[in-house]
């Protein structure tokens, strides 16, 4: 999943990146409610876990203003008030869960999913990417190819999720470097051209037509064949 996480607590928010990267999601963070609402409308997000107690603008008018501008992505509040009053004032702002501190990181995880799966059809379209014969179901985390199943490793998903996302679409290395390597990676080295001839190698069985254009100059480019 791409993940936005809207959390002031520096110590929470390492914890939770660090954690939810682990796993294999992409996780954006930001520190204040400001730059939160505009990282929230401006992205494209599989969820957004969102802090009540924020800086410049609170939780509760971060969510309010998404609702507003007519925003569906599904949103896990956090917060230290754990009042019943608390979580329906979350809730009816337009909170999809509601997760009080402190909190175990698989309970959030578990949280996380199960708002994404409750989108019925509209989140089966957000889940569920399907590009000519190649399907990526990013919940079971499984890849298939006219059937056959594609083993992935957390770089190479994260990498096909990208491509299948701007599927038809020249994708630079800035592009990628910036949704799926951190600040530290040194675009100068060759990972990106590596884990793109890996990713070929496993989706384009022999005697299959390839699906991962290389742009001289440019980038790359996944296209339906």
């Amino acid at each position: 999943m791409k993940l936005l996480l809207i959390e002031d607590d520096r110590q929470t928010a390492e914890h939770l990146t660090r954690g939810l990267k682990e796993l294999g999601h992409s996780c954006d963070h930001l520190d204040n409610g400001v730059d939160g609402l505009a990282g929230a409308l401006a992205g494209q997000h599989d969820a957004i876990i969102l802090d009540r107690n924020l800086p410049g603008l609170d939780g509760l008018a971060v969510l309010t203003a998404l609702r507003a501008q007519g925003s569906r992505t599904p949103v896990l509040l956090l917060s230290a008030l754990s009042q019943v009053d608390d979580k329906v004032a979350g809730l009816r702002a337009g909170g999809d869960d509601y997760l009080a501190k402190p909190f175990s990181f698989q309970e959030l995880i578990a949280r996380l999913e199960a708002i994404v799966r409750r989108r019925g059809s509209e989140n089966a379209a957000q889940t569920t990417l399907q590009v000519g014969s190649l399907t990526l179901d990013m919940l079971a985390r499984i890849a298939r190819r006219d059937g056959r199943r594609i083993e992935l490793l957390n770089k190479e998903f994260q990498l096909l999720e990208y491509l299948m996302r701007h599927a038809g679409q020249v994708v630079t290395r800035t592009m990628l470097t910036d949704a799926i390597w951190d600040y530290s990676f040194n675009p100068g080295t060759n990972v990106i051209d590596v884990h793109v001839s890996r990713l070929r190698g496993k989706i384009d069985a022999p005697g299959e037509p390839g699906m991962i254009s290389t742009i001289r100059g440019a980038g790359y480019r996944l296209d339906a064949v």
